[in-house]
């Protein structure tokens, strides 16, 4: 009788380990100061599950926030403060204008420009693909509806008013 009570003591703690494995401890992240927006709500529901090649998503302790891979590949934030008009370089992925922030490669900081609130994804270019990331994101992006985007330096520089917003600089490039 000993021996069957130490076999299933045994297979019982077995089962639990092999359970705990498979899960990943929670992100510990900071809430961006507009997280509590209604369209955040909006962005966070429609996040996939996974990224890119194999990065699935993960739980964090934080409002509008979503981490994927393990290690940490991947961190989005929305609630961010919203751009103003800048040089810095801006891109459009999949319809979505993001600002890039280079400043600490190997990770990236993407922040959507011309979208309120904004949203911020800070990638580790060793461990995923921007382009990837940005590609799977932009479903859930895209909820929130875009008041402005990027422009050429042409289009900034064909003597707009300085304080005229990028929305409105957007709008009379197209």
């Amino acid at each position: 009788m000993r021996i069957l009570r130490t076999l299933a003591l045994c297979s019982l703690t077995t089962a639990v380990l092999l359970l705990g494995s498979g899960c990943s401890a929670t992100v510990t992240l900071e809430a961006a100061p507009d997280a509590n927006n209604p369209s955040c709500a909006d962005i966070t529901v429609r996040l996939p599950e996974s990224l890119g090649d194999g990065l699935t998503l993960r739980r964090t302790d934080a409002q509008a926030t979503g981490a994927w891979g393990d290690p940490t590949a991947v961190i989005l934030r929305c609630g961010v403060a919203v751009p103003e008009p800048t040089t810095a370089t801006c891109i459009r992925a999949d319809g979505i204008d993001w600002i890039i922030d280079e400043s600490d490669a190997p990770n990236y900081v993407f922040t959507t420009y011309g979208r309120d609130p904004a949203t911020e994804v800070i990638i580790n270019s060793e461990q995923a693909s921007g382009e990837a990331v940005l590609s799977g994101l932009a479903s859930a992006i895209e909820s929130v509806p875009a008041t402005g985007g990027c422009v050429s330096y042409e289009d900034a520089d064909s003597g707009l008013d300085s304080t005229e917003s990028a929305s409105a600089q957007a709008d009379t490039a197209e």
